[in-house]
């Protein structure tokens, strides 16, 4: 192994011991301080430094660079796929970071699901417990009812006061809920 792989393995272990850091929840300063993401983002440079390391080394391996020309096409090849690694790292974060998602479900989502009774549910003013489906997830909730609901039973919530209760009627058993 020349001297020329070892420094290039170096730095793309530099490259990727910065990508670890980073993924682990460190957060690097960005080196600058242009807009949101820095004058240049943590996973640009992760990308750099991995690429320009461990392509110089394996040029550098193929080319047996041990004279003077035959490093600088290594360093030659490696620049190139350190800019490339570069510019694919900072556009895939961006459209991760980017990405739109479905809004966050509020109480007035909540009207209209069907559910079942967890914990018995008293007549009136009194609260027990329902498990409704949102978004696809179960919440369980406080619920209130006209008349008293035991447990299993199917229910339709018809009003959400509160972000953490409902009011429910009782519903004919339709399947599973």
């Amino acid at each position: 192994m020349t001297t020329a792989t070892v420094v290039f393995l170096v730095i793309g272990g530099a490259g990727l011991a910065i990508l670890a850091f980073a993924l682990l929840g460190g957060e690097i300063a960005n080196f600058g301080h242009f807009g949101a993401d820095g004058l240049v983002p943590v996973e640009a440079v992760a990308g750099f430094l991995g690429a320009l390391g461990f392509a110089g080394a394996i040029t550098a391996e193929l080319l047996s660079a041990r004279t003077p020309s035959m490093i600088l096409i290594a360093v030659a090849v490696a620049l190139v796929a350190a800019f490339a690694a570069a510019w694919l790292a900072l556009r895939f974060s961006r459209a991760a970071r980017d990405m739109r998602t479905d809004a966050t479900p509020t109480r007035q989502n909540l009207v209209g699901t069907i559910g079942v009774v967890v914990t018995r549910v008293p007549a009136g003013s009194g609260y027990g417990e329902v498990r409704v489906r949102l978004g696809g997830q179960p919440v369980k909730l406080y619920a209130r009812a006209d008349q008293a609901l035991p447990a299993g039973t199917p229910i339709f919530v018809v009003e959400a006061p509160t972000d953490t209760s409902v009011v429910v009627e009782a519903t004919p058993h339709t399947g599973k809920v």
